[in-house]
């Protein structure tokens, strides 16, 4: 029985409802067999007045099979691109039916799912949050492959189209109406099919209903073709544009505005062969799309479907939750917790220090009024929902309080011990430290198995990631109640085992490490910063540094001597010495101290401080730009893969997504650990032993990836 429900009615117009195996229809090779089955039944259909497609899951369509996708190999790329080929045929061929096609959307439809629908002469939706239509390959490394990014440019016009190219954006049904991804919808799945089966007979006698734009006679682009005067400024200043933003890093963008620029140059069929080609090129040469892929569908729904939270304890939300402290985490943990309709106490030591933290959320809600994303109703309404205060009465009942006050420990003991007996019953103290082991913060509780880390990225309302770590009697229900609450709350949550740092506070201290490292051989800093970014990570290390705290640093690894947690470096504490210089000797504790690596203008400008150039440069320091490159990357490579060895990281997935989404590693790498795979474990190690000889014994290459190597396996 064909997965693919193929019904006639009375008037002659065939339903199509897609209900392929497993949860959602996807484009596979069951779906390949269905289509071509489908579309010869419909071409030699006798009596046909129209078609609709529809779909008997809850989303419409869910695009390509990523499975296939990640296993093709190089060798396979003509192969695959004939496969292309030939689903962009089966679309070329529904198109081209004597009668008008329409597409019944009732949810999602996405990246292949939105080709279907591309294909089809009309497009009419539920207006529910359920449907969202686009095109996100490019979050994938990839571009739309079954004829997505031809029929947009002709859809729209270039210069229209390539923002739901370049950017994946998507559209809810009110908004893909406006911009014309969609032609009508009704407000209920009780009227789309009678609505899509409407529109088919009230265009009966319509010829055009059945012909696309691009088929008709004297047809031409939107905004003009790639030729016109007007996308001349657009074509020009597109390609530099883009190459700043993606650094040459991500190949898919330039692939999709070379595709999408030759949709607006040549015939429509001809711009299908340019589009496969590249598709294929993207699929199957390059190892960005396989990253990509494995970290940002598999490991990212792994991670929120809660692979590391425990079975068998009920689902739990939090319904008043009490923040401790109303500084910078403070006060965006109380925002993203109203937002989520959770009653929020924003406690801190004076009325005045806690308004102040309110008012932080008063100012983020105002932004989204102004832009007309809420309504003052709302915002009133998410305003109400935080109270606040200076009394410790008012945490009376909180199923869950946070504290998020300075890194010391024995500040954070008396905090603990004061404020601990308001909690409810069984009620859940979580800790926003981001350095001190979550054991020995329990120490001060008098229910270590209700204590938890819930370690918050600044700045918290964009920040996707939480951290959240188990200290040795953290019990599974505190585990599974805090993993809701970050769900809860619309943050991904990575689940990691103790230890001084933890995952990700660990690892990106070896990406400021290894920047001062090169610091002190003599690099120039502007050129270390400039080196870190060309890597693909967000800014170079100096300037996190800077941003971080130079000062904060300083105290960081004084409190951790004093705690006998000090871990010495294995080439010698070069980040400390040159931090003990800048703040001890010349009080420059980073950016908001007045300075540090840079100086920094009351305008926003910034400059190198060049008491540094003058003591740490030197013009025959002798170190390869490549050199630098793998180091600044290798060291966070590393690191992550002695998180993994020494049990802190519970899973692979756990250390990629919480590398791109805490530490802001290169989204290209599809994480340091998915980074090894492409790269080659073999290599990797070779080249990490080259660095060691080089430079120090911080790169030789961990037991874990040497074991993995040996067995032939990857980090999975």
């Amino acid at each position: 029985m064909s997965v693919f429900k193929y019904e006639k009615d009375a008037d002659g117009i065939v339903t199509v409802t897609m209900d392929m195996t497993g949860p959602v229809n996807a484009m596979n090779e069951e779906y390949n067999v269905a289509m071509n089955e489908t579309v010869d039944k419909l071409e030699a259909e006798s009596g046909l007045t129209g078609v609709v497609f529809a779909s008997a899951k809850s989303t419409f369509f869910a695009g390509g099979d990523l499975n296939m996708l990640l296993a093709v190999k190089e060798e396979e790329t003509e192969e695959f691109f004939n496969g292309i080929l030939a689903t962009k045929e089966r679309l070329r061929r529904l198109e081209k039916l004597p009668v008008p096609v329409v597409a019944a959307i009732n949810g999602a439809a996405l990246g292949g799912g939105y080709e279907i629908c591309l294909s089809c002469n009309h497009r009419v939706a539920i207006n529910s949050k359920a449907v969202q239509v686009g095109l996100p390959e490019v979050s994938l490394g990839l571009l739309p492959g079954g004829g997505g990014v031809v029929r947009m440019v002709n859809l729209l016009g270039l210069q229209n189209a390539l923002p739901y190219l370049l950017e994946g954006k998507k559209a809810n049904a009110e908004k893909a109406l406006k911009a014309g991804l969609i032609d009508e919808t009704v407000e209920s799945l009780e009227e789309l099919l009678p609505r899509a089966k409407a529109w088919i007979l009230e265009n009966k006698d319509n010829e055009d209903a059945a012909v696309q734009p691009w088929d008709r006679k004297g047809f031409k682009i939107p905004g003009g073709n790639a030729n016109s005067p007007k996308l001349a400024q657009v074509l020009m200043m597109a390609p530099p544009m883009l190459r700043q933003k993606t650094r040459g890093l991500l190949p898919a963008p330039e692939k999709i505005l070379s595709t999408a620029v030759e949709a607006a140059r040549l015939d429509f069929d001809n711009a299908h062969l340019v589009e496969a080609r590249n598709f294929a090129y993207l699929a199957c040469k390059t190892p960005q799309a396989k990253n990509m892929i494995t970290a940002f569908f598999f490991q990212l729904n792994q991670v929120n479907g809660g692979s590391n939270r425990p079975k068998d304890i009920a689902p739990t939300s939090v319904k008043k939750v009490g923040v401790l402290g109303a500084g910078m985490m403070g006060q965006g943990i109380a925002y993203v917790s109203a937002m989520a309709g959770i009653e929020v106490v924003l406690k801190d030591i004076s009325q005045e220090a806690a308004d102040k933290g309110k008012a932080y959320s008063e100012k983020l809600l105002d932004k989204r009024v102004s832009r007309g994303r809420m309504t003052e109703e709302k915002k009133a309404g998410i305003l109400g929902l935080i109270n606040a205060t200076a009394d410790d009465a008012d945490l009376q009942g909180c199923d869950l309080i946070i504290e998020a006050v300075f890194e010391n420990m024995e500040l954070k003991h008396k905090i603990t011990q004061s404020t601990e007996g308001y909690l409810a019953e069984n009620g859940v103290w979580g800790s926003n430290t981001s350095t001190l082991p979550i054991t020995q913060l329990a120490e001060g509780a008098s229910k270590p198995e209700n204590f938890i880390g819930i370690h918050f990225f600044s700045p918290v309302d964009k920040m996707p990631l939480v951290e959240i770590i188990t200290g040795d009697k953290t019990s599974d229900e505190t585990l599974a109640k805090a993993f809701d609450y970050a769900r809860q709350i619309k943050k991904t949550p990575i689940v990691v085992n103790d230890s001084v740092g933890f995952f990700t506070s660990r690892t990106f201290g070896t990406y400021i490490d290894e920047g001062i490292h090169l610091l002190t051989e003599g690099v120039n800093p502007i050129q270390i910063d400039s080196l870190g970014k060309a890597i693909g990570m967000p800014v170079g290390p100096l300037t996190v540094q800077d941003e971080v705290s130079q000062e904060l640093a300083r105290k960081v690894q004084s409190t951790q001597q004093e705690m006998g947690l000090w871990r010495e470096p294995v080439d010698g504490n070069v980040t400390g010495e040159v931090v003990e210089w800048i703040v001890g000797e010349h009080g420059r504790g980073g950016r908001h101290h007045g300075g540090g690596f840079y100086e920094y203008g009351a305008d926003g400008s910034k400059k190198i401080w060049q008491p540094l150039v003058d003591k740490y440069y030197k013009e025959d320091h002798g170190v390869s730009e490549q050199d630098m490159k793998d180091r600044l990357l290798f060291r966070s490579v590393i690191e992550t893969l002695k998180c993994l060895e020494e049990g802190v990281l519970r899973s692979v997935a756990d250390g990629n997504i919480g590398s791109i989404m805490g530490i802001g590693a290169p989204v290209w790498t599809g994480g340091y650990l998915q980074f090894l795979n492409t790269y080659g474990l073999d290599k990797f190690i070779a080249r990490t032993k080259e660095l060691a000889e080089k430079y120090g014994k911080r790169f030789e290459p961990p037991a874990i990836v040497v074991e993995k190597a040996e067995k032939g396996e990857l980090f999975s």
